[in-house]
């Protein structure tokens, strides 16, 4: 990565040469620790490149908000944060909706407009690619297989999925409760099916009379939208081998923090899918993490693209575990930055815990629009700028910003026009990426889906069982039979079940610890 503390471009206006009222802002980004660049600053339309505008390094766990208008620049200042993080050390997850981050393993293309770019901002540029891991959703698309199991992916976002109500995702909770609890396996959608039968049939039905029990109209609901999730090719979602979401916190040998892109272009018809995906990553780091307080950098920075559609439509119990996990996942040493288009599009709940604000351009063309530019104007700190026509008025690949300073206080707003990312600004031919892919550590590990024995083989084998022979006539009863046993109570007793029990890696027999989200993680 090119040296980052440049002096300004020939001719540039020095500190003395700034304005008055611009002075306090630049000095409230004069860092002393270690600092990610994002750009000079602008004051009456004039960029001044001596004026740094930063966020510190460590304050990157404090979470952040990228938003903008399409095509103001969202994108490239993905691009551009994900470089200095992984210069700096620091590994970088990205969703990649639209399919053109992959270019930052490759090293940019100079030209006019970067060189003017430069020079405006005083930026120190050179051609330079980045370490990354390209992944893909159940192994659609370019990339690793990124897959859970219908255990540890959960209740909750599992009814986000399937587009639940409220009463149905308590009533998917009673299930999993269930299937925890009695050692039944749930990998992939074929054994969340069978459960649900079986709980449904004259043999299970009493099974969960105790605590609730489950009405035929509700496992109705359950099984059609399982059907019909599986009719639209996402049953390739869930299943094993199960992503460790440890594999996104890896260093490359050079020291430089690993930036794991999840390719996205294929399932971006997907959103609900794709999202809460997204946010079983982020549930599942918040469950095996340990806590380490403020640290010197984050050990992740996760960039959450296309923020909105996680919110939309969500159930309160969802949008609670949200704001919790967001609330409570900076003291594991991972930062979040939302990317979407408002603030509004994030609830205030979340939106108040975001300590680092990159706002680049808004519409204003319905009233709508001005509303929403009055909304987003009232987030920010008090400011010697008009923000309202400045956020109307500003270009592409410029922003308004306000992060927290190294002793946790908001700096002053700062518009800001934004240093050019160092690696290509486009997507990687795809066959590059696909050798890419192949090449990875990671391929030999989850390329290949595997399907074991579950919940689904065990309760068909149960059921496939035949009956005690009956006594041969004349034979002498010495005792009365005892009560045939229930369907899980044969597939519990069973010597398959124990042996299944004793296996490595499987917590079968005593019930699943649940995060926030009733994620759940299996022994790796």
């Amino acid at each position: 990565m090119s040296d980052r503390a440049t002096t300004p471009a020939p001719g540039g206006p020095g500190p003395a040469q700034l304005p008055d009222a611009a002075r306090p802002i630049a000095a409230g980004y004069a860092f002393t620790g270690p600092a990610l660049d994002l750009g000079a600053l602008l004051w009456d339309g004039v960029c001044h490149p001596d004026a740094r505008v930063r966020v510190p390094l460590p304050m990157l766990n404090r979470h952040g908000l990228v938003a903008g208008a399409t095509g103001t620049g969202k994108t490239k200042t993905l691009q551009l944060l994900a470089e200095q993080l992984s210069a700096q050390g620091v590994p970088v997850f990205l969703a990649d909706v639209k399919g053109d981050l992959s270019g930052i393993a490759r090293p940019g293309q100079g030209g006019d407009r970067v060189s003017t770019r430069a020079a405006e901002t005083g930026q120190s540029w050179s051609a330079e690619g980045f370490p990354v891991e390209f992944l893909a959703l159940g192994g659609i698309g370019h990339g690793i297989p990124v897959r859970a199991t219908v255990t540890s992916f959960g209740p909750v976002l599992l009814s986000k999925v399937l587009g639940l109500n409220r009463t149905q995702e308590q009533s998917l909770g009673l299930i999993f409760h269930y299937a925890d609890t009695k050692g039944l396996e749930l990998i992939d959608l074929k054994d969340l099916r069978a459960v649900v039968a079986f709980l449904t049939s004259d043999e299970g039905r009493p099974e969960l009379r105790g605590i609730g029990g489950l009405s035929t109209a509700t496992a109705g609901v359950i099984l059609r939208s399982l059907t019909a999730f599986e009719a639209q090719g996402m049953a390739d979602f869930f299943g094993e081998p199960e992503f460790d979401t440890a594999d996104l916190l890896r260093l490359a040998p050079d020291g430089r923090g690993l930036v794991s892109v999840l390719e996205l272009p294929a399932v971006q018809d997907k959103p609900q899918l794709f999202s809460t995906f997204l946010m079983w990553l982020l549930a599942d780091l918040f469950h095996d993490l340990p806590e380490v307080g403020d640290a010197d950098k984050p050990k992740l920075v996760f960039f959450f693209d296309e923020a909105h559609l996680l919110f939309h439509d969500a159930s309160a119990a969802f949008l609670d575990a949200i704001t919790q996990t967001v609330r409570l996942i900076r003291s594991k040493g991972v930062g979040v930055f939302f990317v979407t288009q408002t603030p509004k599009d994030v609830p205030s709940d979340v939106l108040g815990q975001l300590g680092n604000r990159v706002q680049h351009a808004l519409r204003a063309f319905t009233p709508d629009d001005q509303k929403a530019l009055k909304a987003t104007v009232r987030t920010f700190p008090d400011s010697p700028y008009d923000l309202e026509e400045l956020l109307t008025g500003l270009g592409t690949g410029e922003a308004v910003i306000t992060v927290l300073s190294e002793n946790g206080a908001p700096t002053p707003v700062a518009a800001t026009r934004l240093f050019a990312p160092e690696s290509l600004m486009g997507p990687v031919d795809v066959a590059e990426l696909d050798r890419a892919v192949r090449e990875s550590p990671l391929h030999g590990r989850y390329a290949q889906a595997v399907d074991r024995e579950s919940a689904y083989e065990k309760l068909t084998a149960a059921q496939a069982r035949p009956p005690a022979s009956a006594e041969a006539p004349g034979t002498r009863r010495e005792k009365a039979p005892a009560e045939e046993p229930s369907l899980v109570e044969q597939v519990v007793g069973s010597g398959m079940f124990r042996s299944l029990a004793r296996s490595v890696g499987t917590q079968l027999g005593r019930e699943i610890t649940r995060s926030l989200f009733g994620t759940a993680r299996r022994g790796r």
